[in-house]
């Protein structure tokens, strides 16, 4: 069953579709699939993935387009996401 998405993961979709003006997005909150493991917070929004499909990751490698993502994340990373799972599609 999947999650309903809280103000992290909110606030992930908004920082992606800002940046990224994806044709496709969609933020998956996995916390549930993590209670108890290092790194989860007990309140959730720890463990999140993201699908997301834009004109921008077009001819650039994997690698960069999930250092793209990691970018726009990149304060979400260092403070409340401790994983994040990328899928671009």
């Amino acid at each position: 069953m999947q999650q309903t998405l809280g103000p992290i993961g909110h606030l992930l979709e908004t920082k992606l579709h800002a940046a990224f003006a994806p044709a496709k997005l969609e933020v998956v909150d996995e916390s549930n699939q993590h209670h108890g493991h290092a790194g989860a917070n007990p309140s959730g929004e720890s463990h999140f993935r993201v699908r997301i499909s834009a004109a921008d990751f077009h001819g650039k490698s994997r690698v960069a387009q999930h250092r793209m993502v990691n970018d726009v994340l990149a304060d979400e990373l260092k403070t409340r996401v401790h994983a994040l799972a990328i899928e671009i599609v």
